[in-house]
């Protein structure tokens, strides 16, 4: 199948576009892909990206942690030092953002299905949808979760979810759009969604431009802007309401980007350049590396 060319702005629709980009794919292809800017919504998309069909191959590599949980290699391994803390981070944020200890979950693109286990141990009702068929798999082996492709969104039941988060996986949904009209549908009145994305206005962005490993080109489809995820959400009838910041991003993010960059691995270079982001981001929430966005449905 041909490639996507978007003739304007797949976040707004906006035809004030320009490439901004061009970015390297480091994981799979080593082919190139264009960034382009819209004016009016102020987020980015990938262009030339291989449409939905297309598209598995290139998340098949051993590196890409989401759908493998692999260990090795020094930056995955690091990962996993953190991801437990970071996983009772996210379920203490969605109980209080909620106020609730328990209630029906949805979890989009939920890869192998760590976030699931613990909010299910935590008392909650878990649902798990993800398109990778090896994620699934090892959702099931792991951690006893049956987790189904994410084409059964639409066959979900209207208004049954509490809370529906997606952990850095809205950025990879070619069908933006169909997708948060299904996630809304069955979200309840006054129900709570939870979107995480990297930010490319970050002073991690900023610092390695092109080599800035958060574009990951293709499978990244889309690239927000705290202005951009607003326009989105309310397009959507929901209203995004605050921001959380992501500080351990800035370190992973610009530990893979200085292996790009340089062509290998520098723990200390790339701690200091995710530290100074995290920095800036002290002084401006909206300059974090990755954003957790809050947004709630209406309950009228």
């Amino acid at each position: 199948m041909p490639p996507i060319i978007h003739t304007s702005c797949p976040i707004c629709g906006s035809a004030d576009t320009r490439q901004v980009l061009s970015v390297k794919d480091h994981t799979v292809s080593g082919e190139l892909f264009g960034i382009n800017h819209c004016n009016g919504c102020q987020g980015r998309f990938t262009q030339n990206a291989p449409d939905a069909a297309s598209i598995a191959g290139y998340y098949k590599a051993e590196s890409y942690i989401s759908h493998t949980d692999t260990r090795e290699g020094m930056v995955n391994r690091l990962y996993h030092l953190v991801r437990r803390h970071t996983l009772v981070g996210k379920h203490r944020l969605v109980e209080k953002e909620s106020a609730q200890k328990a209630g029906r979950l949805l979890d989009l693109g939920c890869g192998t299905g760590a976030f699931l286990d613990v909010m299910k141990k935590a008392g909650w009702e878990v649902t798990g949808l993800e398109p990778d068929a090896d994620a699934r798999r090892v959702a099931k082996e792991r951690y006893g979760i049956d987790v189904s492709d994410s084409g059964s969104l639409h066959t979900l039941t209207s208004g049954t979810f509490d809370v529906i988060t997606l952990w850095h996986v809205l950025e990879h949904v070619h069908d933006l759009h169909s997708t948060l009209d299904e996630l809304v549908r069955v979200l309840k009145p006054g129900g709570r969604l939870f979107v995480a994305v990297p930010n490319f206005t970050s002073g991690d962005a900023m610092h390695y431009g092109e080599y800035w490993a958060a574009w990951d080109v293709p499978r990244h489809l889309y690239h927000f802007s705290p202005n951009a995820m607003r326009v989105l959400l309310e397009k959507h009838g929901l209203s995004m309401y605050d921001q959380r910041r992501m500080w351990y991003d800035s370190f992973y993010v610009s530990l893979l980007s200085e292996k790009y960059k340089s062509g290998r691995s520098s723990l200390v270079r790339a701690l200091f350049e995710g530290g100074l982001s995290n920095a800036q981001a002290l002084m401006n929430r909206s300059s974090c590396s990755s954003l957790i966005y809050l947004a709630v449905k209406s309950k009228s």
